[in-house]
């Protein structure tokens, strides 16, 4: 112990100044935008390849649990192959209405946190493949989540289990909208909120992604109805939605490409300049 404050004694002036700098470079880097992008940038290129190794070496110790879902799902594939009635392909999430497959980009999920109430997920793929902030991220069960921050070859992407993430979604059968939230409880459960008291909801009610963004598509699968709450003093439903995803066991994903994105965003710009 005596030793550690020798050093320290003898280095004061030394750790004062590191100690300085790094105060400095935090208030220069907080205060303004470009360094601070340029940070979050630097950092999604050096995490991005961390959780990649990472993932890498989980996905080997992995490969037995890996093969055993593989040999179910071709077991079950064969199956419902046998039994068709004719030679229609399953519609696959390439088929997606309105979108073409190449404005889909194939990615894997290298990171997930779902252990907080602002859950990201890092991808690995970046700007390199066309991917830019804003775009959606499915699976083939339903929604995953908004792409925040891109470098050349990684992602981040807000996760449906941020508390601060707001997509716009509808229940399936009548059309009826509200914001799809989450309370930052359980990951198996996000809130529909402001839906009209007039709309007919049930349990097990199936909720999609609504028609009125520009990031998903309409019709994107998100959960079922299992509780509703009604709230007296707005006259609107919250819905808890169990999701059709487990949040918590994520592998590849698709990103979505809008190319209408900017053009309806430019145009409700003009509209609003003009009010």
């Amino acid at each position: 112990m005596q030793q550690i404050f020798n050093f320290i004694f003898k280095n004061s002036s030394r750790l004062l100044f590191l100690l300085l700098l790094s105060v400095s470079l935090l208030l220069t880097i907080q205060s303004h935008s470009y360094h601070k992008s340029r940070i979050i940038s630097s950092a999604n290129f050096l995490t991005g390849g961390v959780y990649e190794k990472i993932n890498n070496i989980t996905e080997y110790l992995n490969l037995k649990t890996e093969n055993d879902a593989l040999a179910l799902e071709n077991a079950r594939l064969k199956s419902i192959l046998f039994n068709m009635k004719d030679t229609a392909s399953v519609k696959k999430v390439e088929n997606l209405k309105g979108v073409a497959p190449e404005d889909i980009v194939v990615s894997k999920v290298i990171h997930n946190t779902y252990n907080t109430h602002e859950n990201f997920l890092t991808l690995n793929s970046g700007a390199n493949d066309g991917v830019k902030p804003d775009m959606g991220v499915i699976n083939s069960l339903g929604i995953i989540g908004i792409v925040d921050k891109t470098s050349p070859k990684y992602s981040t992407v807000v996760s449906i289990l941020n508390v601060k993430s707001q997509i716009n979604a509808k229940i399936k059968k009548s059309n009826h909208f509200g914001s799809l939230t989450w309370n930052g409880k359980s990951t198996g459960f996000v809130q529909l909120i402001d839906v009209p008291r007039l709309a007919s909801v049930r349990k097990g009610d199936t909720i999609v992604t609504g028609g009125q963004s520009v990031i998903f598509p309409e019709n994107i699968n998100i959960g079922t109805i299992d509780k509703i709450y009604i709230d007296n003093k707005t006259n609107y439903y919250t819905l808890n939605i169990k999701l059709f995803n487990d949040m918590t066991n994520l592998g590849h994903v698709y990103i979505i490409k809008s190319k209408d994105r900017d053009e309806v965003n430019n145009l409700e710009k003009e509209s609003k300049s003009n009010e």
